[in-house]
């Protein structure tokens, strides 16, 4: 895993997000999947960031007792990390349930509840990024979620 600060073009946010590799990040960016949380721009990229480079082996200290933990400590585990995902897909479930799954009819649907053509009901499916913007820009209440979504009856 690798850790970015983004910027977004549009409005100067500033955001952290996690990738599997940096060619994940390249991949997933020239797709348009990367996307501010704050305004829904797909203008972004990365920031500046400090790296975190180790100091020579042969300078190394141990730290003294009551010395502060270095932030790196704080890296979860691979099993510490599949475990906080696992848990952030069972409340995403959980968020789901009673939802209706509308595919790629999201856009059209939340816009027409948003409209009063149809009747206001929790929906969840697929959109484009531009169109997410849309709906932001409309001021219809939408948001993405952290992870990805299986349609039902889909076979893997």
């Amino acid at each position: 895993m690798i850790v970015f600060d983004l910027a977004c073009n549009n409005a100067g946010h500033v955001f952290e997000t996690w990738f599997g590799s940096s060619a994940d990040y390249e991949d997933q960016k020239a797709r348009g999947l990367v996307m501010c949380p704050y305004c829904g721009s797909t203008d972004v990229d990365k920031a500046v960031m400090a790296p975190n480079v180790a100091p020579k082996g042969n300078q190394r200290s141990e730290p003294s007792a009551g010395a502060p933990i270095p932030a790196a400590a704080n890296i979860p585990s691979p099993e510490e990390f599949k475990a906080m995902v696992s848990k952030l897909a069972e409340v995403q479930a959980k968020m789901l349930e009673g939802s209706d799954y509308v595919g790629n009819r999201f856009a059209d649907e939340a816009r027409s509840m948003h409209l009063g053509e149809q009747e206001s009901r929790p929906i969840h499916g697929q959109t484009s990024p531009q169109e997410a913007k849309a709906l932001i820009d409309e001021g219809v209440p939408v948001a993405p979620l952290l992870l990805p979504v299986r349609p039902p009856k889909s076979e893997n």
